[in-house]
């Protein structure tokens, strides 16, 4: 299993495109959007846009390079007979969902890690050193969960299929979970949704640990259940696919 998650890492840093969209986009938008906003506080928050952004875009670009980036590779692979050489390796099913989750969790890393290093350089935000460590490692131990999610539909949908259904999830979970914008500007009712949708959970950790305090068990539980929900779905399909080849 080692040996795979080495081989998936070197292979996502050696794909330029994937790089791009998963490492320099966020930071990239991270810019836009927040760069010329003042220290006012958003509506309802106790966060100007520097700050809530530059979780929410750590969290938007780690969910890129997990959910995208895996569910792409995946299917792909399935259609080229590469997970059924694998199939005659003494690699156990469990051991290739588990692998597939954290390569791609390790290769989020960077981007989480640049999005935090623009947001004090170009920004000037300052946080207690750590609120720095515990919002990147609580970005990043979340993205596991997006991680299970790419491989659930990389075993879900074909070659041809996966793009457009991967970016469907990809952009609706970005838009509830409050990673484009604040969901205090939005309308109530999506407000609801939001608070049962993972991103949703998923950036909660780390606003929460930039207003000074913990995470909430709320979200944590609600991810911890997510992750169970997706890690099951993808083993499940995972051995679908398997008798059916």
């Amino acid at each position: 299993m080692s040996t795979l998650i080495k081989l998936e890492i070197v292979r996502a840093l050696r794909n330029k495109k994937f790089m791009f969209f998963s490492v320099i986009y966020p930071p990239a938008l991270y810019l836009i959007i927040a760069g010329g906003a003042d220290s006012t506080p958003i509506p309802g928050t106790q966060l100007d846009m520097g700050l809530y952004f530059m979780v929410s875009m750590a969290a938007f670009g780690a969910m890129t390079a997990v959910l995208l980036g895996n569910s792409e590779r995946i299917a792909k692979e399935r259609e080229k007979g590469w997970v059924r050489q694998l199939r005659l390796t003494a690699l156990p099913g469990r051991g290739y969902v588990a692998a597939k989750m954290g390569a791609a969790a390790t290769v989020s890393l960077p981007s989480i890690l640049l999005v935090m290093l623009v947001a004090a350089v170009v920004k000037g935000v300052r946080l207690e050193a750590w609120q720095w460590l515990a919002i990147a490692a609580a970005t990043w131990l979340g993205s596991f969960v997006f991680a299970a999610l790419g491989v659930a539909i990389g075993y879900l949908a074909t070659g041809d299929a996966v793009r457009p259904i991967a970016m469907l999830i990809y952009f609706g979970l970005a838009f509830l979970g409050g990673l484009w914008m604040p969901l205090t500007i939005l309308p109530q009712w999506v407000q609801d949704v939001a608070e049962w949708v993972p991103t949703h959970a998923y950036a909660a950790l780390g606003t929460a640990i930039e207003a000074g305090g913990a995470p909430h068990l709320k979200d944590i539980a609600l991810l911890a259940g997510y992750l169970v929900l997706f890690a099951g779905g993808a083993a499940w399909l995972y051995r679908k696919d398997t008798r059916k080849t």
